[in-house]
């Protein structure tokens, strides 16, 4: 499944979506990860109300199923859920490496329901719990 990033360095989420310099995209799954491509985007980046710049950062993470984020605005936020890509912030700037790698060793067990349904935007694998039974 595809994962964004919003960054400023390429190397951590340490970007607001809007003000974001750049987005790479890595697929990830049980096996491992890989770089597929890195979206650069110029010109006024910083908070001004101008939903437009949102369209090509848009359009880079249009086949994700996750959207990693320091910060998002709620016009944003609504856009990318919208798109049924879940974006999650994180509260303080992460390496994307970490980032993956924990996806990785998540994806290698049983996905919570929130990954389950992103993996099931992207064509993954799905989990069936249907036959499982419950013991009280």
């Amino acid at each position: 499944m595809k994962i964004a990033f919003a960054t400023q360095d390429k190397q951590h989420v340490d970007a607001h979506f809007g003000w974001a310099k750049s987005i790479v995209v890595y697929e990830v799954g049980p096996q491992g990860h890989h770089f597929v491509e890195s979206f650069d985007f110029g010109g006024k980046l910083e908070e001004d109300g101008d939903e437009d710049k949102l369209a090509p950062k848009l359009a880079a993470i249009h086949d994700a199923a996750i959207l990693y984020v320091a910060a998002i605005g709620g016009s944003g936020a609504a856009r990318v859920v919208a798109m049924k890509i879940h974006p999650i912030k994180v509260p303080q700037p992460e390496p994307i490496a970490d980032i993956l790698d924990k996806l990785q060793a998540v994806l290698q067990g049983t996905p919570p329901p929130w990954l389950r349904k992103a993996m099931a935007k992207s064509g993954e694998r799905t989990f069936d719990f249907e036959d499982d039974e419950v013991t009280p």
